[in-house]
């Protein structure tokens, strides 16, 4: 297999992540607008509502939270530490950023584990959500989540590494 059809396949997998993620942002919010005004018009003018609305509610924002950290870290969009790099020699930024990457990757690696234990418990005490729905199918998003951001951070990485080792770029 060549570098080139390597480069196309791995291309396709990653517009196919980003358009499904920005799907799914997309029709979350959507719906949680959706959602929360017709919650607000049932309580307001008819005094009802569903009583697993709230819930609902949350998981999403939950959700929504979680999939725009995960947008916001594979585009380098996150709250870094940029002020401080900036005010460093030129040779030291890379490094430093570097640095930072793979301590973001730890610390989501860490998040991670300790996610996925707080759904394996939600699972073995048989937490419920939304009425009857069992809660770590619906929490298993953080986890996953995590993850997925552990390993961009330390791609990150490792590509201001590769880049700084050949020459490529400066920052």
């Amino acid at each position: 297999m060549s570098e080139g059809s390597r480069h196309s396949w791995w291309d396709r997998v990653e517009r196919f992540g980003r358009a499904a993620e920005t799907w799914l942002i997309v029709a979350l919010l959507g719906g949680l607008i959706v959602f929360a005004s017709a919650q607000i018009v049932l309580r307001n003018l008819f005094s009802i509502g569903l009583t697993w609305g709230d819930g609902l509610t949350r998981l999403t924002v939950l959700w929504l939270a979680l999939l725009g950290a995960l947008a916001a870290s594979r585009e380098g969009r996150h709250v870094t530490m940029g002020a401080v790099t900036r005010w460093l020699p030129l040779r030291w930024q890379t490094g430093v950023r570097v640095a930072a990457d793979l301590f973001a990757a730890v610390v989501s690696g860490a998040f991670a584990w300790y996610s996925l234990q707080f759904v394996q418990d939600s699972r073995e005490f048989g937490d419920v959500l939304l009425n009857d729905v069992p809660a770590w199918r619906l929490q298993a998003i953080m986890p996953i989540v995590f993850a997925l951001m552990a390993v961009q951070f330390l791609a990150h990485a490792l590509r201001r590494a590769l880049r700084r080792e050949l020459g490529i770029e400066a920052s």
